[in-house]
């Protein structure tokens, strides 16, 4: 019998195998989260689909999402990245993953973890929507909004209420599986 997924991730095996395994999965662990934050950041104004298929590409590029390394890079480093066709090269998104690796580890230091601050926008635990459909998954939430705007009164970069969604969607701050799909 096929398992029944969410529509959106019916594309390839590479979407199939992000939905069955990660998405909406609840991670907790610092060095995911960024990978997400800097992963989703990049997405602003295209599809994850375009990001997921550089993945690779970009761990390798970013020195797999370490962010102590990111929050240094020198402008030759910039340079190098603006010239790897493995990912999206737009100036603007890379020189924001610069700052938010910085502005990351200032939430750390504050709060003990990123995770800490983070999940306390939901309480610590996922919020479960139960859509019956995509069409009843929002793009945004109140929360999302919330969040967005905090990070950015943090100084974070390209983390509007859409892309912050997303990244909740991807780290299983909500749960929006519908209601048939397997995975729930």
């Amino acid at each position: 019998m096929e398992k029944i997924r969410c529509g959106w991730c019916e594309k390839d095996d590479l979407y199939r195998a992000y939905h069955d395994k990660e998405w909406g999965r609840p991670v907790y662990d610092d060095k995911t989260i960024f990978e997400f934050l800097i992963l989703e950041s990049f997405q602003a104004g295209l599809s994850w689909y375009t990001i997921l298929s550089k993945r690779e590409n970009f761990r390798k590029a970013f020195d797999h999402f370490d962010y102590q390394k990111m929050a240094v890079y020198s402008e030759h480093k910039i340079e190098e990245l603006m010239n790897d066709s493995g990912i999206i090269r737009n100036r603007l998104k890379i020189l924001a993953a610069v700052t938010n690796a910085q502005k990351f580890m200032e939430v750390q230091k504050e709060f003990g973890s990123f995770s800490q601050y983070i999940w306390n926008f939901v309480g610590g635990k996922s919020i479960d929507h139960q859509p019956e459909t995509l069409a009843d998954v929002p793009a945004t939430t109140e929360i999302s909004d919330n969040i967005s705007k905090d990070l950015k009164k943090r100084g974070f970069k390209f983390m509007g209420s859409t892309v912050v969604y997303a990244h909740m969607q991807a780290t299983g701050m909500v749960n929006d599986h519908i209601k048939s799909c397997f995975v729930r």
